[in-house]
């Protein structure tokens, strides 16, 4: 039976931060052109595996910055996770337990 954590509020914080601006990052990028700059697109039919992308105008100026802005925070909240005094309470195998414990804290059950 696996160790249950008491892990301190603020790392719960940040972890959940963490997750929804990366959750935001991947659906941004969901929703953004192929490609960052202008590109003409292409069309490769003779590889292994054919690929072809579309004409693009790139990312807007506004895109770029979210994009910017979100992947600081990603940094940001990251360090706080990772540096955070909790895991100086833990070694060994407890230590990396608890780390993927962490991460899937607020997941539903399995029904």
């Amino acid at each position: 039976m696996a160790r249950a954590y008491d892990f301190p509020t603020d790392l719960l914080t940040a972890q959940e931060d963490l997750h929804q601006v990366a959750h935001t990052l991947a659906a941004l990028h969901d929703r953004l052109p192929w490609s960052v700059e202008p590109h003409p697109g292409f069309s490769d039919p003779e590889r292994w595996r054919p690929r072809q992308r579309p004409a693009t105008d790139g990312w807007t100026e506004e895109d770029q910055a979210e994009v910017r802005q979100l992947r600081a925070r990603q940094r940001e909240l990251s360090i706080t996770v990772v540096t955070h005094p909790f895991w100086q309470t833990l070694e060994g195998p407890d230590l990396v337990t608890a780390r993927m414990m962490l991460k899937h804290v607020n997941d539903a059950p399995a029904a």
